[in-house]
């Protein structure tokens, strides 16, 4: 990550999942409570197809226009809860129940939150007409 402030890669990844509808974004600065990680991204998605495509929107951004690769990477198949290991920092994408369920931001109550970028999703992102479609049926 030389040359960049790992924060902003963090961000980055922040961002690519938000153009993918990710829901509820939040980052947790771990850095002071002696973490194995310097930071948390975490956000969910509404079904496993969203989950996908927001792990493989965060994956391209940071591999393409940062230059980062995950280190680790688990759940690309079961896709209730994928995480992108990128020793820096963490990018946990749930499904909306299973982020209920483990609740990280409340075992990481005390870390503080990094601003989360704003993001405008603009026309189609492949969500919308599976959505429409998944209603119909």
């Amino acid at each position: 990550m030389a040359g960049h402030a790992t924060v902003d890669i963090v961000q980055a990844a922040v961002s690519a999942a938000l153009s993918r509808r990710a829901r509820d974004p939040i980052i947790l600065d771990l850095r002071e409570l002696g973490s194995f990680t310097d930071y948390f991204a975490i956000c969910s998605g509404t079904s496993d197809i969203q989950v996908e495509a927001i792990s493989a929107a965060v994956l391209d951004e940071l591999e393409e226009k940062w230059n980062v690769r995950p280190w680790h990477r688990e759940g690309l198949h079961q896709s209730d809860w994928v995480l992108l290991d990128y020793v820096d920092f963490v990018v946990h994408i749930f499904l909306d129940e299973k982020r209920n369920h483990f609740n990280l931001e409340r075992l990481w109550i005390e870390a503080p939150t990094i601003e989360v970028p704003d993001v405008e999703v603009e026309g189609d992102t492949g969500f919308d007409s599976f959505e429409k479609e998944e209603s119909i049926l």
